[in-house]
């Protein structure tokens, strides 16, 4: 449990360091976005920033959960093929 806390602890503070160090060396811009410049209500459309993060986290995560039983009901045990030869 020690070791689990202390890297936990870890693992915070190196992002919050990296973190400053990325804002230090790139800096955020201060420039519109073309959500706002060309802005027109069908292709370019302002989103919130949780609406944001839940599309990243879908994109990144969302969709082996779903997809490997449905592999998994219409295939059967041929998917798991798909695991060393897919990745």
């Amino acid at each position: 449990m020690a070791t689990f806390l202390i890297g936990l602890v870890v693992l915070f503070v190196g992002a919050a360091i990296y973190g400053k160090f990325c804002e230090k060396v790139f800096g955020p811009d201060d420039r519109e976005t073309p959500a706002y410049s060309k802005q027109d209500g069908v292709d370019y459309v302002p989103m919130r920033g949780w609406k944001n993060s839940l599309i990243n986290l879908l994109n990144i995560a969302g969709t082996g959960p779903i997809i490997g039983p449905i592999q998994g009901i219409l295939f059967g045990p041929i998917a798991f093929i798909t695991i060393p030869i897919g990745n």
